[in-house]
């Protein structure tokens, strides 16, 4: 259920990249921001999409539900040793490096050196080789320690909260994000905007006002914290006064009082 839940959140975050590409492929896509710039500046929302579907994807935390490490010891897992062991944490680091290879491709010029038009020019040598594959390599490393670096730092969600955030937020936001950006791309085309620093620059600032505006709406205590408390403060005052099932503090219980020593000096 995890799975099918966040795969298409995963696959709708793309197509924005796609519709200022103009085309599926990945070379193409790097080519279009190293002239416009990282998609992650044009295409901020679909990118915190595409990252939080990835972590759901691959069964990191806080996404873990399905492996659930510490509650179940490695689960089906402890039927395996030696390189049969093994080979599972193998598959989950290689789609965790597929993952971030492909964060690198589609929002951060993929193996496109930033600030500079040198290696997008011929002719190509082995110098350009190396210091592309450098880059891409650094962007993918990048975020694989993410990676890391959230499973040491994140609790894992509930199970009402993963389905509620994949199902009740982030594909609507997804197929959203996509009307909005194919009417804005429509707009400025017509507009005369050349695609270029420019055109980037523009859906940068639309990318600002939606997130400011998802980072007033988001959450408010029903979808990735639903424990939290529903009523007003008022409200709430009232029935710790009246101190009634509702009151969840501590009120202080007078002791029993001590009962006085026998006269025979027993307990």
């Amino acid at each position: 259920a995890q799975m099918v839940s966040y795969e298409i959140a995963m696959g709708m975050s793309t197509i924005p990249v796609l519709l200022l590409a103009g085309n599926v492929s990945l070379s193409a896509i790097v080519a279009q921001q190293a002239h416009m710039g990282w998609n992650v500046l044009s295409l901020t929302v679909a990118w915190l999409t595409f990252l939080v579907a990835a972590f759901a994807e691959t069964n990191r935390l806080p996404f873990d539900l399905p492996e659930a490490e510490s509650e179940l010891v490695a689960g089906y897992h402890t039927e395996y040793s030696g390189m049969k062991f093994s080979m599972f944490f193998i598959a989950e680091y290689a789609n965790m490096a597929t993952v971030s290879a492909l964060t690198a491709t589609l929002f951060f010029g993929g193996w496109d050196i930033p600030f500079t038009a040198w290696d997008n020019t011929g002719p190509h040598t082995v110098a350009k080789t190396l210091a592309t594959l450098a880059a891409f390599g650094a962007k993918t490393a990048a975020f694989l320690f993410l990676f890391m670096w959230i499973r040491w730092t994140l609790p894992r969600f509930r199970y009402d909260q993963l389905m509620a955030l994949g199902w009740s937020l982030m594909l609507p936001l997804a197929l959203g994000y996509i009307v909005l950006v194919a009417a804005l791309v429509l707009a400025l085309d017509a507009a005369g905007l050349a695609r270029g620093p420019g055109f980037s620059l523009a859906l940068f600032a639309v990318n600002v006002a939606l997130l400011a505006g998802l980072g007033a709406w988001f959450d408010r205590g029903r979808i990735i914290s639903p424990a939290s408390a529903r009523l007003g403060g008022a409200e709430l005052a009232r029935l710790r006064a009246r101190g009634l099932p509702g009151d969840r503090g501590v009120r202080a219980v007078p002791a029993p009082p001590t009962p006085a020593p026998a006269a025979d000096g027993g307990a």
